[in-house]
C-alpha cells in the first residue's frame, strides 16, 4: 500500500512541499477525469491519484533533501553504523542541538528520522529487487538480519518477506517488475528444440 511504501504518513497529514505545481497538475487531471459520463473514469482517476501521490512524495523528499542540510547529511549517512552523538559530532553539533534541528525540520527525533530513512530504503529494495532479506538488512545498515526483521515487522506492521509478497506484482507476459540482484543475475538458458 502507499502507506507501507512511505508515500502516505498517517502521523504527518500536513507536510510542507518544495514545489506544489506537479501536485496541482495531478489534482486538475483527477477533476477532468471525474467528469460525468467518462467511460475511462476509474482508469484515468486511478492513474492521476497515483501520479498525485508520487508528486507529493517527491516534493516532500525535495523539501527534506534540499531544504535542510542536516537532514540531507543524515539521510546520506543513515546506513552507516553511527550513533546520534557521532552524527552530531560530524556536523559540529551537540546531540541536543542535533535533536532540536531534526525535530524542527522533520518533526521527529534523529533516531526516528534515521530509522525512517533506513526502513524506507528497505521497503524500496524489498519491493523492487530480489535481494535476500539478509542482504537488504546489510544494505540499510543492519548486520543482524533477525534484528532487522523484528524491527521492520514492529515498525511496518508486517514481516519483510510478507511485505515483499504484498508488493510483488507481475506484468503482462509473465515478466517480473523486480530488478534482479546484479551480483546474482538471472540465467537465460537456450531453448531446447
Amino acid at each position: 500500500t502507499y502507506t507501507e511504501l512511505g508515500y502516505i504518513e498517517p502521523d504527518r497529514p500536513v507536510v510542507p512541499l518544495s514545489d506544489a505545481a506537479p501536485a496541482r497538475a495531478a489534482i486538475a487531471r483527477i477533476a477532468r477525469a471525474a467528469r460525468p459520463g467518462n467511460p475511462l473514469l476509474e482508469v484515468e482517476t486511478g492513474a492521476a491519484v497515483h501520479e498525485l501521490l508520487v508528486a507529493l512524495r517527491r516534493a516532500r523528499a525535495d523539501t527534506n533533501a534540499d531544504g535542510d542540510p542536516v537532514l540531507t547529511a543524515l539521510a546520506r549517512d543513515a546506513f552507516q553504523p553511527l550513533s546520534v552523538a557521532e552524527h552530531a559530532a560530524r556536523h559540529g553539533m551537540t546531540p541536543a542541538e542535533l535533536r532540536t534541528a531534526v525535530r524542527r525540520a522533520a518533526g521527529c527525533s534523529p533516531k526516528d528520522y534515521l530509522l525512517t530513512v533506513r526502513l524506507g530504503r528497505a521497503k524500496e529494495l524489498l519491493a523492487a529487487t530480489e535481494l535476500p532479506v539478509s542482504a537488504v538488512a546489510r544494505r540499510v545498515g543492519y548486520d543482524d538480519p533477525a534484528y532487522f526483521s523484528r524491527l521492520f515487522t514492529r515498525r511496518v506492521g508486517t514481516a519483510p518477506i510478507r511485505f515483499r509478497e504484498q508488493q510483488g506484482r507481475s506484468v503482462p507476459g509473465g515478466w517480473s517488475n523486480r530488478v534482479p540482484d546484479p551480483e546474482h543475475p538471472p540465467t537465460i538458458l537456450p531453448r531446447s528444440v
